[in-house]
């Protein structure tokens, strides 16, 4: 049993996820007080205008808080001026922006890497708001400036209905289960499905967490772009056993049972589809916000090495393995990638959410070679120590 987490109100891990995780919802006052401030909001005004920004401006119309507009980026000041009473920035990813931020993802380290989204941050001025809605995906929203009123409902889903005419999946009402103000701090998990309403009480800023799964398209998709680089299943299959005759318009159940047999044992048994789902799993949803690493080789690591530097994520690359028969596996940004033996152990690590110093233990060549190459890649970043 772990110990009681100051993010999760003083429960454990183990106590969350069999009691809140996917079920019902959990308030934290003063969970994450270290967000407080990491950005204000002229700091998000100025993301905004960023051209790599990806971002939303939502707006109401004075006349009419029912009509409402979306403009999607790139954003420019024009697109601030005469604005409404009511209206919400959203910009994804602002993790990728600040290290402090990207750094918070270790206050959860009771859910696998794989399953992060990203961390979104919404400003509003006073009765901001994106409307009643719920999402499919896990979420912590905290604040992080300013005050945000939350009012949960009911259960949705995919059947749920919307506001027809908005821009937005407005839900016509909600059933309010619960209603409180959140501070500075403040950290509330809303499950998937959960039907949610947020309003600013003042100029505030908060920091939604997100947690996706992937879904069976997408994973279909990716299956079927890895079967067709394989050589092999391009070859025609055998034909079925033949000893009576049908009419020949006719696809017989045997004939189709066996076509199914032999797809369904090709998923089944190849490792392609390990490989597809790992790759889909390690697809960074913001590949763009991957910045371009400056080439650096062996010997220049070589001439670091015991000078105070860390090895950590690049935050807007994702890092994943598999363990299977006894072999480390890594995917990295949607891609298979090859380490060597003797830094498996230390990547591990680093994918696991810690450090690992560049020391004299990682003077080894090969090791080297694979530290260069994850820098070239930005899959890898060094971090100066404080020391």
């Amino acid at each position: 049993m772990s110990l009681p987490l100051d993010v999760l109100g003083g429960i454990t891990a183990e106590q969350f996820l069999s009691e809140y995780w996917q079920k019902k919802p959990l308030l934290v006052r003063n969970a994450l007080p270290e967000i407080a401030n990491i950005l204000v909001p002229d700091d998000v005004m100025e993301l905004a205008l960023d051209e790599n920004i990806t971002a939303r401006l939502i707006k109401q119309k004075d006349k009419d808080p029912n009509q409402w507009s979306v403009k999607s980026s790139p954003l420019i000041k024009g697109d601030f001026q005469k604005m409404p009473k009511l209206w919400t920035l959203l910009i994804q990813a602002v993790d990728h922006y600040s290290f402090d931020l990207a750094e918070l993802w270790k206050k959860f380290p009771f859910i696998p890497q794989w399953r992060r989204d990203d961390i979104m941050v919404s400003y509003a001025a006073k009765g901001g708001s994106v409307g009643q809605h719920f999402d499919f995906y896990d979420v912590f929203l905290v604040q992080g400036y300013g005050h945000r009123r939350w009012q949960l409902g009911q259960m949705c889903d995919a059947e749920s209905e919307f506001v027809e005419g908005q821009p937005l999946k407005l839900l016509p009402e909600m059933e309010i289960h619960f209603d409180e103000v959140l501070a500075p701090g403040d950290l509330l998990y809303v499950p998937p499905g959960l039907s949610h309403y947020g309003v600013a009480e003042d100029d505030c800023l908060t920091y939604s967490f997100g947690f996706r799964m992937p879904n069976i398209a997408d994973m279909m998709d990716r299956v079927s772009d890895k079967f067709i680089e394989d050589q092999q299943l391009r070859n025609p299959l055998l034909d079925i056993l033949r000893n009576k005759q049908t009419p020949i318009g006719q696809v017989t159940q045997a004939e189709l049972d066996y076509l199914k047999a032999e797809l369904l044992a090709k998923l089944n048994n190849s490792k392609v589809l390990e490989d597809a789902i790992m790759s889909l799993m390690a697809e960074a949803k913001y590949p763009e916000n991957i910045p371009d690493a400056e080439a650096i080789g062996t010997g220049d690591i070589a001439e670091v090495l015991e000078q105070g530097y860390l090895l950590q994520i690049e935050p807007a690359s994702r890092l994943i393995y598999l363990e299977q028969d006894r072999e480390l596996l890594f995917w990295a940004n949607g891609e298979s990638i090859c380490i060597s033996e003797q830094f498996a152990l230390h990547l591990k690590q680093i994918a696991d959410g810690q450090s690992v110093k560049l020391n004299h233990e990682l003077s080894d060549d090969e090791i080297l070679e694979d530290i260069a190459g994850l820098l070239n890649e930005s899959i890898l970043m060094l971090v100066p120590t404080d020391e």
